[in-house]
């Protein structure tokens, strides 16, 4: 029997695919994933890419993610929406397998036949997310998910990854999170646009939320920006709304978080508590609310134009590693120079400038 040749099985693929089969989706996104022969069938897609808003959330382990991730999705759900989640798990050093927990997590929701959920191992990427997993969203966006969830590994501060990958990026805290010192973290606090205190109702919540909110007040810089010097102050008059809250950055950053605004976004810091379902609500009204600010504001195109962007590059940076590393007569031209590395006759910069010099053809050759 002759074999389907495999230009054929893609064509079969894409036609099951279009056709909305959660099979096929599936299919796709492992072929995506492992970059199968054929995984260029992403590029068929692009069309049809930009549609599903894309929901990071992240923070650390143990902070109840799946469990919002799940209550999210039942709540988007039950608005009539298609929801796709992808939940990253970490990988072992060891085996290179993963126990891909989250789906267990979030079986309430996985015989849904508006969800689709798909796990995936980090397989050594850092940053909290699985190196295919832009991939794979754009995968879900194509097939026409309206909202996907991307859960990230829970690894701790590291997670950046998901403020280049998702529009709106939620940061889910407990009270045990850390003291006061952690909400000075820059990377927590430029890539979170939602603060969520989940486990709301243990001790230091309140104390929790309020260091996050003073550290956003803090950061705008409108700290005593509007209050006199205390010289010749008027101690008889009152002080002013702008005044009061230049004395008090926490409330500041509540206020700005509450108003609508299309010139910037203040995050909020909301209270959940995600295993009893309370504040879900607030939660899908707030990521709203955040939509709605990148589309009046300009900074839903840029953040997608920057996706795009990071795409090429990503691309390049994959061809680059697998064309150069993956040639023998490469990896035998630098073997051959290490004797002269080691005896300090040259140095690793100089090596690298004559690789790359060598490697012209090796690097402009176009793949079929």
């Amino acid at each position: 029997m002759t074999a389907t040749p495999t230009l054929d099985r893609h064509e079969r693929l894409l036609t099951e695919f279009d056709a909305g089969k959660n099979a096929a989706l599936a299919r796709v996104v492992s072929v995506v994933e492992n970059h199968r022969a054929g995984y260029r069938l992403l590029a068929r897609l692009q069309t049809r890419i930009g549609r599903g808003r894309r929901i990071g959330i992240t923070g650390p382990p143990g902070a109840g993610k799946s469990t919002l991730t799940t209550l999210l999705a039942r709540g988007y759900r039950d608005a009539g929406l298609t929801v796709g989640i992808l939940a990253v798990d970490p990988t072992s050093p060891f085996t290179g397998g993963a126990l891909l927990g989250d789906r267990i997590r979030m079986e309430s929701v996985a015989l849904d036949p508006g969800v689709f959920i798909r796990s995936m191992a980090t397989r050594g990427s850092l940053g909290g997310l699985a190196a295919a997993t832009r991939e794979a969203a754009d995968v879900l966006d194509a097939f026409g998910f309206q909202r996907i969830l991307i859960e990230t590994v829970g690894v701790g501060q590291t997670e950046l990854d998901v403020a280049r990958t998702a529009d709106s990026s939620v940061v889910v805290l407990v009270p045990e999170s850390g003291d006061s010192i952690q909400t000075l973290k820059a990377g927590l606090m430029e890539i979170a646009d939602i603060f969520l205190v989940n486990k709301a109702d243990r001790p230091g919540a309140d104390r929790m939320r309020s260091d996050l909110e003073l550290m956003l007040g803090l950061r705008s810089g409108g700290t005593l920006k509007d209050v006199p010097a205390h010289h010749g102050v008027d101690l008889g008059r009152s002080m002013t709304d702008a005044e009061t809250l230049a004395m008090n950055p926490a409330r500041a950053a509540r206020k700005a978080a509450a108003a609508e605004s299309s010139d910037s976004w203040t995050p909020p810091v909301l209270r959940t508590v995600a295993s009893k379902g309370e504040g879900i609500d607030v939660v899908i009204e707030a990521i709203d609310k955040h939509f709605r600010y990148l589309e009046t504001s300009g900074t839903l195109r840029e953040r997608r134009r920057v996706r795009l962007r990071d795409r090429v590059v990503d691309v390049v940076e994959q061809r680059v590693r697998q064309r150069l590393w993956t040639d023998a007569a490469t990896n035998a031209w630098l073997d051959e120079r290490l004797a002269d590395l080691e005896a300090g006759t040259t140095n690793p910069f100089d090596l690298a400038d004559a690789l790359l010099a060598r490697s012209t053809d090796l690097l402009t050759r176009t793949d079929r």
